[in-house]
């Protein structure tokens, strides 16, 4: 009791009982019916409580007495006290009218207990179905970790498989690529197939010829011996003049057919080797192409020019003690022919090499230099030197950025645009014996392939300067002090 007691105290709810009078007391002018409404049913509340408080320590003094301790306190004082209160706060009515208040009280207990029934039943059913659905809801919790366990594996699966298929795509990329070339090289082999047909078509021919001519000697030879030795002292001393052509007329389709096989040679082997050896230095495709094909049109410009000023020395050589039969022109070819060898190549590798330091359409690296494809550039001389001996002779056809593409000419390389009509740049050139095309080339076309060309000339792009730098003059001075010796007067 004394705790309870103690308690009340130390909470001071009598002196806030009194703060909230006095408030209640200073503001009740002031607010509303309903705020003061509220105020008392507030202050009804705090005395009930401080009642209750004050009640449970009546008990606990009075349990505190014994049993009949403090009991004429309670006869004397409370219970007229508490008489008093319910007495004044009992309403006029009858005692039926209590009976009829107490038997609905009693029926509003039973509907509360009633209701507090199905309540709680109705509380444990839903605590039932709480459970349920908590499982169902791990379950399906479960079922989503499965789920996406088997979508992080479906996943990683179908990446692993996208990959394959990535590889799988390159792969099949680079067999057609492989297949395409090959397909190339075949129909490159067919073409040296119908070129070798066509030799070996002339050959015959060449054959079937010198049978006849051999034919005709013969019987020269032995009209020759049936005449008398009065005849043939009677005869001029001059010595006698044949019909019989020249072995450069002789050998001029067999040598037409080599020609052509070792151009189609210089265009399947030569030119593969020298693209392979330049894209170490340009990785640039088309730039690769264009320089290989400047040097074949600048090979043969070069070889035409010396096969001209060999042929000037040959017949200034021949000329004083030229009695043949045949004309010195024809001399001149025959000596040509039998002396390929004398042409120096080297000179004019190192001419084509020049020309292509100033050419104004391809650049270069500075660290390295064109003679790194001069073994095609001698090679492709050569062919040109030696098509210049033929009757007519072979050559390559003019050719220009931006044309217009001639199917007769050219085909088209894989990577071209077969619905362009202009040709972007040329891979190879086409071989022309008069008007007439005898190998074609080859070309790329692309759509806009003229304004890319005057787009590409009119922009400043790195050009190689004309001037070599001393380490390369030196280089090419001493190329030429070892290329073979130039045709003179005394070697002829």
């Amino acid at each position: 009791m004394s705790d309870s007691l103690r308690r009340l105290v130390h909470s001071s709810a009598f002196g806030a009982l009194q703060d909230k009078l006095e408030s209640w007391s200073t503001d009740y002018h002031v607010i509303s019916c309903d705020q003061n409404l509220n105020r008392c049913c507030e202050m009804i509340e705090l005395t009930a409580k401080l009642q209750g408080q004050l009640f449970t320590i009546l008990n606990l003094a009075a349990a505190e007495g014994g049993h009949y301790a403090g009991v004429d306190t309670l006869k004397t004082r409370l219970l007229p006290w508490l008489g008093t209160c319910f007495s004044m706060a009992r309403p006029s009515v009858t005692g039926d009218t209590s009976l009829q208040l107490i038997q609905d009280s009693v029926e509003k207990d039973k509907r509360l207990r009633e209701l507090s029934a199905s309540h709680h039943s109705d509380m444990q059913k839903m605590e039932t179905q709480l459970c349920s659905t908590r499982l169902q809801l791990d379950s399906v919790k479960a079922e989503l970790a499965d789920a996406q366990v088997a979508l992080d594996n479906t996943k990683s699966k179908s990446a692993t498989t996208l990959l394959a298929t990535e590889d799988e795509i390159l792969q099949l990329s680079a067999d057609l690529r492989v297949a395409r070339e090959e397909l190339e090289i075949q129909q490159r082999k067919m073409e040296a197939l119908d070129d070798y047909e066509r030799q070996i078509r002339l050959l015959r021919e060449e054959v079937s010829y010198l049978t006849t001519e051999k034919a005709m000697l013969q019987e020269r030879l032995a009209r020759s011996r049936s005449l008398s030795p009065v005849t043939r002292r009677g005869c001029p001393s001059s010595p006698p003049r044949s019909d019989s052509p020249t072995r450069a007329q002789l050998t001029q389709s067999s040598r037409h057919a080599r020609v052509l096989s070792r151009f189609s040679d210089l265009y399947a082997v030569e030119r593969l080797e020298a693209q392979t050896l330049l894209r170490r230095y340009i990785h640039d495709l088309h730039m690769v192409q264009k320089i290989i094909f400047i040097a074949a049109m600048e090979a043969f410009q070069v070889a035409k020019l010396a096969y001209r000023q060999f042929k000037l020395r040959v017949r200034k050589t021949l000329s004083p003690s030229h009695l043949g039969p045949e004309s010195l022109e024809d001399a001149a070819v025959d000596y040509i022919v039998r002396n390929l060898d004398l042409y120096d190549v080297q000179s004019s590798a190192n001419d084509v090499i020049n020309a292509m330091n100033v050419n104004p359409r391809i650049s270069f690296p500075p660290e390295v230099d064109f003679a790194l494809i001069s073994p095609l550039i001698k090679e492709t001389c050569k062919v040109a030197f030696t098509m210049q001996t033929l009757e007519p002779p072979l050559d390559v056809a003019f050719a220009s950025d931006g044309e217009l593409y001639n199917e007769n000419k050219y085909r088209r390389s894989f990577d071209s645009e077969f619905s362009a009509p202009l040709v972007m740049y040329h891979v190879w050139p086409a071989l022309m014996e008069a008007a007439q095309v005898v190998v074609k080339g080859e070309a790329v076309t692309r759509r806009g392939a003229l304004w890319r060309s005057r787009s590409r000339s009119r922009s400043c792009s790195p050009v190689r300067s004309r001037s070599l730098s001393p380490s390369r003059a030196l280089a090419f001075s001493s190329l030429r002090e070892s290329s073979p010796g130039r045709l003179t007067a005394s070697r002829l």
